[in-house]
């Protein structure tokens, strides 16, 4: 039994399945939009993943101003732009088309339409007011930003990538069509994958983690674990897709409410400082930071393993526990992701920069084991 007071809140109403893309237009005329921004970027626009939502909203009277102009990684003046833009069309509403930038900065723009300022404002504090109403349609299987409250980017001065976390920062409706994945390329479909896993695993071993989040969250691994290699391999499957999508959906509402642990408290940094694609950041760092937090999570990394698929009848809990490690790295091998982060172009000089920053998320505090700043020098220089 726990003594401890358990809250579930998900904000974003989800709908789920192959076409729902084409709801849109519905779904925004029901939020009372009129004119909208869609928010996306160029490689989504270019493969026509923008096309069919375009035309369900223009289908239901609702005029759209298209803005492509989203990195890969999301920076405070992209949002600023987007802002303007929102500002002089001028929009009732955001729709956002693709991964987890496009849907973050849409997200940003929403709230800051209403609430004003500058995003660097709100780090650490509350967002007092309703966003402007917000429809996120994922193009990967991987963020999960469509049904979460968190918002990432990075400050366009200072390179501190930065989270923000609110009820007011999370979509109205999201979406979550798997068809919208199906063209998606080999590497981003590893990458992106590898980040929901990420999530996964870390919601199960967070401080934050209960019953229900880890039940999602071991479903979502045991789905990875089955699926990502077929999706990888075979792109045009639509079962693969679809478990795929459904993996990053559980992963992302069990995260929502459990948090996250330490690597994406460092993998923001690699991100920040070195431009490396935030699923891979994590996915380079996700074996190094599972074999730390072992001694202090045997149970749940056990309950990994399995749910990876690894046969731990006969082992001792703490074998179990570093088998998940062990097939986490086979999988990170079968995806193509580089042994370390100096293939993804850290250098020594930017660790104590990177470290600093790390040491600023409140991921920090409920990683299962208590982690110093020495901890996490030590841990980018062995992941190098």
């Amino acid at each position: 039994m726990t003594d401890r007071i358990l809250y579930f809140r998900q904000p974003s109403f989800v709908t789920y399945g192959f076409g729902t893309a084409n709801l849109a237009g519905e779904e925004a005329r029901n939020l009372e939009m009129t004119r909208v921004l869609l928010v996306t970027d160029e490689g989504v626009q270019g493969a026509g993943l923008v096309d069919g939502v375009l035309e369900s909203l223009q289908d239901v009277g609702i005029a759209v101003e298209v803005y492509n102009q989203i990195g890969s990684n999301p920076e405070t003046t992209m949002i600023e732009a987007a802002l303007t833009r929102l500002q002089e069309v001028p929009a009732n509403g955001v729709v956002a088309v693709g991964g987890g930038s496009p849907m973050d900065a849409a997200k940003g723009i929403a709230f800051l339409a209403t609430n004003g300022g500058r995003l660097q404002d709100y780090i650490g504090q509350t967002i007092p007011k309703a966003p402007l109403p917000s429809i996120c349609i994922p193009t990967t299987a991987g963020t999960s930003s469509e049904v979460t409250n968190n918002i990432v980017f990075t400050d366009s001065e200072s390179r501190y990538k930065f989270g923000l976390s609110s009820p007011n920062c999370a979509a109205t409706r999201a979406l979550v069509d798997p068809e919208m994945t199906m063209t998606l390329p080999a590497s981003l479909t590893a990458a992106t994958g590898l980040d929901a896993l990420t999530h996964a695993i870390e919601s199960v071993t967070s401080q934050g983690a209960y019953d229900l989040t880890q039940a999602m969250a071991l479903d979502a691994i045991r789905l990875i674990g089955q699926w990502l290699p077929v999706a990888v391999e075979q792109g045009d499957s639509r079962e693969a897709r679809e478990r795929m999508m459904m993996a990053c959906l559980e992963a992302g509402i069990a995260f929502n409410q459990s948090r996250l642990t330490i690597v994406h408290a460092m993998s923001h940094p690699v991100s920040g400082w070195c431009g490396t694609p935030h699923g891979v950041a994590n996915a380079v760092l996700l074996p190094y930071i599972m074999a730390f937090n072992v001694p202090y999570a045997e149970k749940e990394f056990g309950e990994i393993a399995r749910a990876l698929g690894v046969d731990t009848s006969g082992m001792l809990p703490l074998q179990a526990a570093e088998s998940a490690v062990g097939r986490v790295r086979e999988l990170n091998d079968e995806m193509g992701i580089p042994e370390g982060l100096a293939e993804c172009g850290v250098t020594e000089d930017v660790i104590e920069s990177m470290t600093e920053d790390a040491m600023k998320s409140g991921n920090v505090r409920i990683n299962p084991r208590p982690v110093t700043r020495e901890d996490i020098v030590a841990l980018y220089r062995e992941a190098m």
